[in-house]
């Protein structure tokens, strides 16, 4: 096998790294708020906080609202406007509807909420249909997946990242079909669903992680009251430490854990508004200003309710308003003042349902009002000061509002969404919901009576009670059944449901299970003799709180001959008796030894000096001792290896020998199994295929009119610039009367063809025309740029050729220690100076002789050309100097450091001379010839030291000018002072590529040069 050059291969590795970090984006993840009326989005990403996504109206909150109109989608604020004039077009309130049958009262009290919405039965599936127009109709799936993805678009927008994984918020009270239909319409959407999340649970979350320091193993009772715009729930959760063991590590987290919940599907903000649309609309029909009735036309009923709900929010903070609406019905207009205490009239009904929620959370959580730690109230409608007065009253104190009622839940969510995804670590808070509807599972069995008879039982085991928390998994064990069979999962006991509720939830069986291949896998393994321990089904309660039947198995146990070494020889009782006791003995005087070794050792810490003799001979005697004990265990080891030997040959002649013994083990096999759903069936899919081509087709048609509208415009404003522009007088003396005619002509046909045949053709036209205008025009507009930045560009020539020149002259005569250039380098950039100071009169001559309407001879990117062949050449002329300079002063340092050497031998010479002149004073005195060297030696040395300060305080001849004493690094300061005055400020037509891509781009050109003319001969 032939090995790659390790080269090649380094190379290929480095170019696919630079791929990578080219096209690698952040991790970004979202969560989606979805409420009846509102939508709120948050986002997570690198380096960014979670936080609230901004629509194009830089609002916080979206209007949940669809609408079509001629064959355009509109969506959010946009779709509310187009709802006032076509209130049939404009889809909003989904939620509601979303997995319900046609027959479903919710369904029925939509219909007389908003009587223009032309509904159907799904053929095949029962479910809600909207006929938009004869042969066009949509699912609430497909309007709410749209909804869904135009949340994803604004926070892709937001964040500028592509986003996929998000958590979705639903109402806690949401069935398993309805969490089905949610999980359905995200698929539409094309988004990854980490998990669904309940909104108290999301609002627990979010009012917990922020206060984590204040949860302990003492648990914290807080019960959350949401009112939002088409239900109100009441959930009691408990804020408590637990300890949790992952990946062998026991960590100690807060967990959020519902304990009780109370609700009311219908009881919010929108019966509240739908009361006072209902009052304004009597009463307008009461003044009779028409015979018409107001309550029989859509566009008049879209205009109350918009009222309605602004009068609403109005009375929430002021005791009267006066409402008015302009051109109602017939061209006529309405005003009508209402004060607070009408509108808590109107409402008195909703305000004695407020306070059931709460007695619902407690009956189910089994607690009083006095356990309550604290009250906080979420959600938009909680502002009704009435429903304020009502909570204050249950719970007899300040109700807490310290946590933000519109976006709670989507931050909570959004927490949880980094939790659950990849690419971010957070801190772990547990999330524990509760079931609403408690699950069991029905199944029937044969049993015999006692006259021999067989009869079908039904038998029902409880699956999820009501209550129950979850993620949790669950086994059920079938232990009669031998044959293929069904079981049905269904609703458990819903006694605690009013009978509204029942109704409104529709709790029918909830889905029937087939399975087949267990008669097969009996018979199979009972004639393998395997005895049956029954049918397993496995059942998940995931995050999303959707039940999954993940796997069924038949489980038997057989028993197997497995081979197995013989047992040893078992001793006697007597022998066993002896050798125990023998250890015992054994092991007893070693542990006696060991201590009389220690308690010698703690002696000989606390003995004193004056004990030294009797101290060494009680070491002596100890000493003789430990040799006889030891002498003894010698022999006893001796005897014991012995035996052992004996006995390891013995084992060694029955090692051969084994034996087959019976064992038993567990044997599974999966086995099929099909679900029907009853509740709501699935989406097959080829439904799902073709509402995703629905919707795709919907999108594609979006964005070509988004890409024809972008292309119109482009065109109109091309046209107003250029008409505007040719009146300009640059623009006219850079054309001539006949182009001018011409251009002008062409806008005005294209200016009448945009705003008659050809306001709604493809963009592709419109972009055929932005060209043959553009044809004409650009040529004028390019002289005039050229003209208005010619002298800039002349001016930074002529400054660089200036610079150039004074450059290669102070190169001329530098002396021959500060010659750092050749002649030929010299010489090369003054004929460089010339022939550009030659060219440049040449062009400005040329120019000058022609009309401003011709096309220059003097062009600016020439004169860019010529600036960069004059910035090469200076900029590698400075750094040949600098590189000199560095060498030379490098030397010298070197030569001054080496004569200051040589000076301290001299001198250390001098001391030596000295000391020996005093000795030789002492011995008779020094001679004359001695003297006299040593005087010599000391006029060189103090002669040679000035020189060297002389060279070091020489001007640098590329210098502007000298200075004295000057330090390192004052030189340093001033060469870069010099760079800086000899490069010239670029123009904006000069500006040079971005650094990054260039490096990047060389990188890459490098790396496959290599890779080309160095890859070994085995690869091709």
């Amino acid at each position: 096998m032939m090995v790659p050059d390790i080269r090649w291969t380094m190379g290929l590795s480095l170019l696919v790294l630079l791929g990578i970090v080219g096209s690698s984006s952040g991790v970004t993840i979202m969560s989606i708020d979805f409420g009846s009326e509102w939508i709120k989005v948050a986002v997570v990403a690198p380096g960014v906080p979670m936080e609230i996504v901004l629509n194009k109206e830089s609002k916080r909150k979206t209007p949940g609202a669809l609408s079509f109109r001629n064959g355009e989608r509109t969506l959010g604020e946009d779709a509310l406007t187009t709802g006032i004039r076509f209130p049939a077009n404009n889809y909003f309130y989904l939620l509601d509807l979303l997995g319900k049958k046609i027959d479903n009262p919710i369904v029925e009290l939509y219909k007389k909420r908003f009587p223009y919405y032309n509904i159907e039965a799904d053929p095949e599936r029962g479910t809600v249909v909207f006929r938009h127009i004869d042969d066009t109709t949509y699912t609430v799936e497909e309007l709410i997946a749209q909804m869904l993805a135009y949340a994803k678009d604004m926070a892709m927008s937001h964040t500028e990242q592509r986003i996929k994984d998000c958590v979705i918020t639903v109402p806690p009270f949401f069935n398993q079909a309805e969490r089905r239909a949610m999980l359905t319409a995200a698929e539409l959407a094309g988004l990854k669903v980490l998990s669904l999340m309940s909104t108290n649970a999301a609002v627990a979350l979010n009012y917990g992680m922020f206060r984590r320091k204040e949860v302990n193993a003492t648990a914290q009772n807080i019960l959350f009251y949401d009112m939002g715009a088409s239900s109100t729930t009441a959930t009691i959760v408990s804020y408590q430490t637990v300890k949790t063991k992952d990946r062998g590590y026991t960590e100690t987290n807060p967990q959020v854990t519902v304990l009780g919940l109370g609700y009311d599907r219908t009881l919010g903000g929108l019966e509240f508004q739908m009361r006072l649309r209902d009052y304004l609309a009597n009463k307008f029909n009461e003044v009779k200003k028409t015979s018409n009735n107001v309550l029989e036309s859509p566009r008049a009923l879209a205009k109350l309710m918009k009222e309605a709900g602004r009068l609403k929010k109005v009375l929430s903070a002021n005791t009267e308003h006066l409402s008015q609406i302009e051109g109602l019905l017939d061209e006529e207009d309405f005003r009508l003042h209402v004060n607070r205490e009408q509108f808590e009239g109107l409402c008195t009904e909703l305000f004695d349902r407020v306070q059931a929620p709460v007695d619902a959370a407690l009956i189910s959580a089994a607690m009083d009002i006095s356990a309550i730690d604290q009250f906080i109230i979420v959600g938009g409608a909680t502002r009704i000061p009435k429903v304020q007065s009502i909570l204050l009253g249950v719970w007899g104190r300040e109700l807490g509002k310290n946590i933000n009622a519109d976006e709670a839940a989507a931050m909570g969510a959004v927490y949880r969404a980094a939790d659950l995804g990849q690419g971010f670590k957070v801190k772990k808070f547990h999330v524990k919901e509760a079931v609403v509807f408690p699950i069991e599972v029905d199944f029937e069995r044969q049993v015999e009576s006692d006259d021999g008879s067989t009869s079908t039982k039904v038998v029902k085991r409880s699956l999820f009670a009501f209550g129950n928390n979850y993620p949790q998994k669950k086994v059920m064990t079938f232990n009669k059944h031998t044959a293929d069979f069904n079981f049905y999962v269904n609703y458990g006991d819903l006694s605690h449901l009013s009978k509204e509720e029942l109704k409104y939830a529709h709790a029918e069986n909830i889905s029937r299970v087939q399975v087949s291949g267990v008669t097969s896998a009996f018979q199979k393994h009972q004639q393998e003799g395997s005895e049956p321990k029954g049918i397993k089904a496995h059942f998940n309660m995931d995050d999303s709180g959707v039940l999954t039947l993940s796997m069924m198995e038949a489980v038997f146990e057989k028993s197997v001959l497995v081979e197995e070494d013989k047992p040893k020889e078992e001793e006697s009782t007597l022998s066993k008796l002896g050798s125990t006791i023998s250890k015992l003995f054994s092991e007893q005087e070693r542990e006696d030894g060991e201590k009389e070794e220690n308690e010698d050792a703690e002696g000989k810490e606390n003995k004193t000096e004056e004990d030294n003799a009797e101290k060494k001979e009680q070491e002596g005697e100890a000493k003789k001792e430990n040799k006889e004990d030891k002498k003894d265990d010698q022999k006893t080891d001796k005897k014991e290896k012995e035996d052992d030997e004996k006995k390891s040959s013995t084992d060694k002649k029955k090692e051969g020998e084994k034996e087959l013994k019976p064992k038993q083990i567990t044997v599974k096999e999966e086995l099929n199994m099909t679900i029907t759903y009853h509740d709501i069936p699935d989406m097959t899919e080829e439904q799902v295929a073709a509402s995703k081509k629905k919707l795709e087709d919907i999108n594609t048609a979006e964005r070509a009119r988004h890409e024809r509208e972008a292309a119109r415009n482009n065109l109109e404003s091309y046209i107003l610039d250029a008409q505007d522009k040719l009146y300009q007088e640059d623009y006219e003396q850079a054309s001539t009367d006949d182009q001018r005619t011409a251009i002008r002509e062409l806008c005005s046909t294209l200016d009448e063809w945009i705003y008659d045949e050809g306001f709604d053709v493809e963009a592709s036209v419109y972009k055929e025309k932005l060209k043959e205008l553009s044809k004409l025009f650009e040529p004028i507009k390019q002289r005039v740029f050229e003209h208005l930045n010619r002298p800039e560009a002349i001016q930074a020539l002529m400054d660089m050729m200036n610079k150039s020149s004074e450059f290669v002259q102070r190169a001329r005569v530098a002396s021959s220690e500060q010659q750092f250039f050749t002649d030929v380098e010299i010489d090369t950039m003054d004929k460089l100076i010339v022939d550009t100071q030659k060219w440049l009169e040449d062009k400005e001559e040329q120019q000058q002789a022609q009309s401003l309407s011709d096309d220059p001879k003097l062009k600016l990117n020439d004169v860019g050309e010529k600036l960069g062949a004059l910035d090469r050449e200076i900029k590698y002329l400075v750094n040949k100097a600098k590189i000199t300079k560095a060498k030379k002063d490098k030397e010298a340092a070197e030569a001054k450091a080496k004569a200051e050497k040589e000076a301290k031998e001299g001198s250390k010479k001098k001391n030596n001379t000295d000391n020996s002149k005093s000795a030789k004073n002492k011995s008779g005195g020094e001679t004359k010839s001695e003297t006299e060297e040593k005087d010599k030696s000391e006029k060189i040395v103090t002669e040679e030291e000035p020189k060297i300060e002389q060279n070091e305080e020489s001007s640098y001849v590329f210098e502007e000018e000298s200075e004295e004493n000057n330090s390192e690094e004052d030189r340093r300061k001033k060469d870069v002072d010099i760079e800086n005055e000899e490069a010239l400020p670029r123009p904006s037509w000069m500006t040079p590529p971005n650094p990054t891509w260039s490096y990047l781009s060389s990188a890459l050109v490098i790396i496959l040069i290599h890779m080309l003319f160095t890859h070994p001969a085995g690869i091709r």
